[in-house]
């Protein structure tokens, strides 16, 4: 992963410390936003809720528009997410299992919603979201950091 740190100018924020107006600034900046963050009881952690709700503000990442949803700023920015979740990788897309069937994009659906709604494309439409599964009871990072460092080599290093 240090190709893209190599070859590209890279800012990091953290939900922890931030100050909303440098953070727009980064979004503005930015033409790919990565989102790294665990899920927390089926949804986005809620520091992770309270930042967007701090920086997605009004007529810098969305404005009004004629058809609802049309009014996204940020339409020369793409996304990835990158979720890490304690729930097995069996639990989805099996419609016996705890998840009804639904996979990562189904329930991070709400979060997608959010970067369309402000005018961000995913960078890889079929591929929204990476996710790493049974991080606590048998995590495999090896495994986790080859993955990322492959979509990487693949999506993003050029």
């Amino acid at each position: 992963m240090n190709s893209v740190r190599q070859e590209n100018e890279v800012r990091v924020s953290t939900v922890e410390d931030y100050r909303p107006i440098d953070e727009v600034n980064k979004f503005l900046w930015a033409d790919l936003v990565f989102f790294q963050f665990p899920i927390y009881w089926f949804q986005v952690p809620g520091k992770l809720k309270k930042y967007l709700d701090d920086v997605f503000m009004y007529n810098e990442f969305y404005g009004s528009s004629n058809h609802y949803g049309d009014g996204g700023m940020m339409g020369d920015t793409k996304y990835i997410v990158s979720t890490t979740w304690n729930a097995p990788e069996y639990a989805f897309n099996n419609s016996s299992e705890f998840f009804e069937g639904k996979n990562v994009d189904d329930v991070l659906f709400p979060l997608y919603c959010a970067f369309k709604y402000c005018g961000f494309k995913p960078l890889v439409p079929e591929k929204r979201a990476l996710s790493f599964h049974d991080v606590v009871k048998n995590p495999n990072a090896k495994e986790y950091v080859n993955v990322m460092q492959k979509f990487i080599n693949d999506n993003i290093v050029k």
